[in-house]
């Protein structure tokens, strides 16, 4: 019996200590890797709904190396996950890797969610963009008179969709197409990064969108929709890059997004000519909040130019903009019809603009040529409140259409300090009507001071819109990817 604990020969020592050590080494390391993924193999999120199914793109043989075309696998990844439309919803992880692919759509009850490393790729082969039909309303593409290519993210007659992440990167690689642009060798319009259409309830939030081919973000003939938390960017010099471009939408908010855009940071709008009149779906019930912008050459907030089908009740607030042509700036023109009406704007600040106020009857730019003379927009009960300006070139250049006058514009309580080489008359103003207070400079003789007494003449409703009813829920993801 003893000689079953007898000291093994020196000899044999280094190779069983080594063994010993190497059985330690991994126990150590398999403790460390399981530790890793019980921390890793969820995470939470905040979301209009909550899904009963989960996968990773990896499941339907995405590779995420920047190179490998991952359109199939998204394709794939979304139809086999609609089956749960009707049993809790699903969602669809996108794992940190770069994704390059091509147009996909969504479907109903559905998020989409991008790791924070994650970049999705817009493909610049032309074959993984369809091209369909221009919008009802527009009655042709934006760059050329046929149809239009879908965008990236693709969605239509939709309910309850989410594309979200933990701020993942949305990267349309847009020079490309910024090229063709400038070059006139567009076949069809540009494509977008996120369009969805004929839908509601919809949230578009935590992401970052890059380098757009052309709009970034645009929600169409729809309702419920909130926008949060974005940040955009793209070339101040690259051509109609928007930044989010709700269009016959009702009850949407935009809030808490950062944008530099070579084009209008927001532009409200809703159809052209006369094929918005026709379609007859206005942008009404919106609400913009906290929004940082810069664009050198465009707006911080356009209504226009094509708002043929109206605009009414916008309430923007707490908005701060740098280095950008203009203010919240009003485009439009005869032959547009529809109107512009119950506009309300407090809160902004501006440094270093071209013009403060900015309202243009003569924009031009028709659809075709059978848009109708006769059809004169109504622009009526324009309000700002509560504004400072600094190093502004013009305060307000605010010009109406000859026989039809815009109506009912009030502004109070603004400051406006001008340029060293501003224009030595501040402010412009014809075939318009309204009443000011408390202005720096003095506006024009055509809006009426009403004295230092009427300084909260400008309203701003202090009711919330239904849209404002959107409440979140913490969601969570439980996979092996992450």
């Amino acid at each position: 019996m003893m000689g079953l604990w007898r000291t093994p020969p020196k000899a044999q020592l280094p190779k069983m200590a080594m063994v010993v050590l190497l059985v330690l080494v991994l126990l150590c390391t398999n403790g460390v890797e399981s530790r890793k993924a019980k921390n890793v193999d969820s995470f939470e999120y905040s979301a209009i709904s909550c899904r009963a199914q989960s996968a990773s793109l990896a499941d339907f043989g995405g590779v995420g190396d920047g190179t490998t075309s991952n359109t199939k696998a998204f394709q794939a990844a979304i139809q086999h996950l609609s089956q749960y439309d009707s049993q809790g919803g699903s969602q669809l992880f996108v794992p940190a890797g770069k994704w390059l692919t091509g147009s996909f759509n969504l479907t109903s009850h559905f998020t989409l969610y991008l790791h924070k490393d994650a970049v999705l790729l817009a493909s610049q082969d032309e074959n993984e963009w369809p091209v369909i039909d221009p919008l009802p309303s527009y009655g042709r593409g934006r760059d050329t008179a046929g149809g239009r290519f879908i965008s990236l993210i693709f969605g239509t007659n939709l309910t309850d969709v989410v594309v979200t992440g933990g701020n993942g990167t949305i990267d349309g690689q847009g020079e490309l197409w910024w090229q063709k642009f400038h070059k006139g060798e567009l076949k069809y319009t540009r494509p977008y990064l996120i369009e969805i259409m004929f839908s509601e309830n919809i949230q578009i939030s935590n992401l970052t969108l890059v380098n757009s081919p052309s709009w970034n973000v645009h929600p169409v003939y729809s309702s419920n929709v909130l926008v949060q938390g974005l940040t955009i960017l793209a070339p101040v010099t690259s051509p109609n890059t928007d930044g989010i471009n709700p269009d016959s939408c009702t009850n949407t908010r935009i809030e808490d997004c950062y944008i530099v855009s070579g084009d209008d940071c927001i532009a409200v709008k809703s159809g052209w000519d006369e094929y918005g009149i026709a379609f007859g779906m206005p942008t009404k019930a919106l609400v913009i909040r906290r929004l940082t912008c810069i664009s050198p050459f465009s707006a911080v907030i356009a209504l226009g130019s094509e708002m043929s089908g109206g605009i009414q009740d916008v309430r923007a607030e707490d908005i701060l903009a740098i280095n950008t042509e203009s203010g919240v700036r009003i485009k439009t023109a005869v032959g547009r019809g529809g109107f512009v009406k119950d506009i309300y704007v407090r809160g902004m600040t501006m440094k270093t603009m071209k013009y403060v106020f900015w309202i243009a009857g003569d924009y031009g730019s028709h659809a075709d040529d059978g848009y109708d003379p006769n059809a004169l927009p109504v622009i009526q009960n324009i309000n700002y409140h509560d504004m400072v300006a600094e190093n502004v070139t013009m305060a307000g250049k605010l010009g109406g259409i000859t026989g039809d006058p815009f109506t009912g514009i009030c502004i109070s309580n603004v400051t406006i300090t001008m340029a060293k080489k501003g224009k030595k008359v501040p402010w412009n103003c014809t075939d318009i009507a309204g009443i000011s207070s408390g202005v720096v400079p003095q506006p024009c003789e055509l809006l009426a001071d009403q004295g230092p007494e009427k300084i909260g003449a400008c309203n701003f409703p202090e009711e919330s819109l239904p849209v404002d009813n959107m409440q979140l829920q913490l969601c969570s993801y439980r996979g092996k990817y992450l």
